[in-house]
């Protein structure tokens, strides 16, 4: 429970404040709601990746879990139509990407996959990933535990490890 709160303030550390975040979870908890989806506990965290444009780069996380000892992770991640989470890989971190609802085109290992409600991608570690909503996208990803620093994107304006 301590490590998942220690990452997870290190996540609201990096989340963007104001008007835009407020506005921006309303229209997310508003669309769960319309899909009869619940949201964790915890407050989600809004995040642009420090590059202050969030309708194009950035995301929504709401994390369920983040169990070190037990050796998984899990979260929704939302993005909305035409915005995009980077490309980055992780040094120790599977994930498995499942969407539940809408449609992504993923960037996986160099290629572009279009996915759709029920698909599923595994990603292992090392492999450059990253998505843009085709439509408002709500993912859910389960993985290794989530350890902020273990995240390297291409883009080296970002610099959140």
């Amino acid at each position: 429970m301590m490590k998942r709160i220690y990452e997870l303030n290190k996540g609201k550390n990096i989340s963007i404040k104001g008007e835009e975040a407020a506005n921006s979870l309303k229209y997310f908890k508003n669309l769960l709601n319309l899909w009869g989806i619940p949201l964790p506990e915890t407050d989600p965290l809004v995040l642009d990746f420090g590059l202050h444009d969030f309708c194009r780069t950035g995301l929504i996380e709401s994390w369920i879990c983040n169990e070190k000892k037990a050796g998984y992770c899990a979260k929704y991640l939302f993005v909305i139509k035409g915005q995009s989470c980077p490309v980055h890989k992780h040094k120790n971190k599977h994930e498995t990407f499942f969407v539940l609802k809408g449609s992504v085109k993923m960037q996986y290992n160099g290629k572009n996959i279009i996915m759709r409600e029920g698909d599923v991608l595994p990603v292992p570690e090392g492999i450059k990933h990253g998505f843009t909503g085709n439509t408002d996208c709500l993912l859910l990803e389960i993985s290794k535990p989530c350890v902020i620093r273990d995240n390297y994107f291409e883009d080296k304006r970002i610099k959140i490890n």
